[in-house]
């Protein structure tokens, strides 16, 4: 089985104006089916993340039609891989809105793919689900994010790191958006916890090779190291780290770390220990899970493992759905206004929260450790709100806002 499943994840113009693009939208509704847009790296360097987003995101299609469809109209999904490419980003987007006429699109990895296609989505009056961890800050009354950001892991993750190992943090992070900031909140909230930062390192996404950093971070001597790590290059630090014989005398926590399925994909005595805080795992032990994971299997096959990232894109089809059937309706302004009303829905994890002000979900966390291969469940904290635009982002009362906030931190 998890030689499979290894085998899976490694292998596996914006310039029209917004009168034609509303015309183009208006005409969804005219169909006899509902047209589901879908942009996802399902090859290139990111078809890691991408893969399982794409085939959860076709389980839930194909779960909704066997039901009967949504509002009696058979849903299509229209599905294209961007090959990790943003100039294929920006060309599916616009396919999407034009071509395709869809109610709906879910797309994007990288916080810079979200940004190409955002505007064209934002312009065509296409509702758009991103359902990825990423820095926070996007407030779009067209945009919904059901992913985690910095302020939802984070703060449970650093007190206990702080109680259980001491005062002393390193960070390591990729150089972009999504690690500046975190190691901004993990500034922060040690400072708040009495803790201090004794040494951060951030890395361009290509950087594969730590020995200098790891040589470092022997120096400064923390108590523990917080990674943002993003992508398969960074991931090379892992063995790295093992094999230099630090493992095992610093305890190690990330951010990101499962967003890729990396327990399975790494020797268990290299990911034995690592700690993360997450929305999701697929071996998560409740009834519900246990019961969709079996659904899910049933119909894509086992070796598709379940990432959390892959969770989100579901998260995101059950919210939309809902919203359609308590609008009666796939028409934006109806389905949108459903989206701010305080709907929450029931995922295979637990009760998720749409923030109207905000467009970020309320959920739960699970603060874990990975422990022979698997997620050991260190402590589990209900209904943690994203924060990250506390103060800044309020679409109910200022819904023509259209902008990415650096949060305040």
């Amino acid at each position: 089985m998890r030689r499979s499943r290894r085998h899976w994840l490694v292998s596996t113009a914006a310039g029209a104006t917004a009168l034609k693009f509303a015309a183009w939208s208006s005409a969804a509704q005219a169909q006899d089916e509902i047209v589901v847009g879908s942009i996802q790296d399902v090859s290139g360097p990111l078809q890691v993340f991408g893969v399982p987003k794409s085939r959860v995101l076709e389980f839930a299609v194909g779960e909704t039609n066997a039901a009967g469809g949504l509002l009696g109209r058979k849903v299509r999904l229209a599905a294209y891989d961007a090959q990790s490419n943003n100039q294929l980003y920006a060309q599916f987007a616009q396919q999407v809105a034009i071509k395709d006429k869809a109610a709906v699109c879910f797309a994007a990895v990288t916080s810079a793919s979200r940004e190409v296609v955002r505007p064209v989505l934002r312009r065509s009056n296409t509702p758009y689900f991103y359902n990825m961890t990423y820095e926070g800050g996007v407030c779009d009354r067209n945009t919904f994010v059901t992913g985690l950001t910095p302020s939802q892991g984070l703060a449970i993750m650093m007190p206990y790191l702080v109680k259980q190992y001491g005062k002393k943090v390193y960070v390591l992070a990729a150089d972009y958006n999504f690690g500046q900031i975190s190691t901004r909140w993990i500034r922060k909230m040690a400072g708040d916890l009495g803790a201090q930062v004794v040494g951060a390192e951030l890395f361009p996404l290509d950087v594969s090779s730590f020995s200098s950093t790891i040589a470092k971070i022997q120096a400064a001597a923390p108590d523990f190291i917080v990674n943002s790590f993003v992508g398969p290059a960074h991931g090379a630090f892992y063995g790295q780290w093992a094999a230099s014989g630090m493992k095992g005398r610093i305890p190690m926590a990330s951010q990101t770390f499962g967003d890729a399925g990396e327990h399975l994909l790494m020797p268990s005595e290299v990911s034995e220990g690592v700690i993360l805080c997450t929305n999701y795992f697929q071996e998560l032990d409740t009834p519900a899970n246990k019961a969709f994971v079996d659904r899910f299997q049933a119909k894509m096959g086992p070796k598709d493992y379940i990432t959390n990232l892959a969770m989100n894109d579901y998260v995101g089809w059950l919210l939309w759905t809902a919203a359609v059937k308590k609008a009666g309706s796939i028409e934006r302004e109806a389905v949108l206004g459903a989206l701010e009303s305080g709907l929450a829905v029931d995922a295979p994890h637990g009760r998720i929260a749409m923030d109207g002000a905000t467009h970020h979900c309320t959920m739960d966390m699970y603060l874990t450790q990975v422990h022979g291969g698997q997620y050991r469940v260190l402590e589990k904290a209900p209904a943690v709100k994203s924060v990250d635009m506390a103060g800044q982002c309020d679409l109910l009362a200022r819904p023509n806002t259209n902008q990415q906030f650096v949060p305040k931190i």
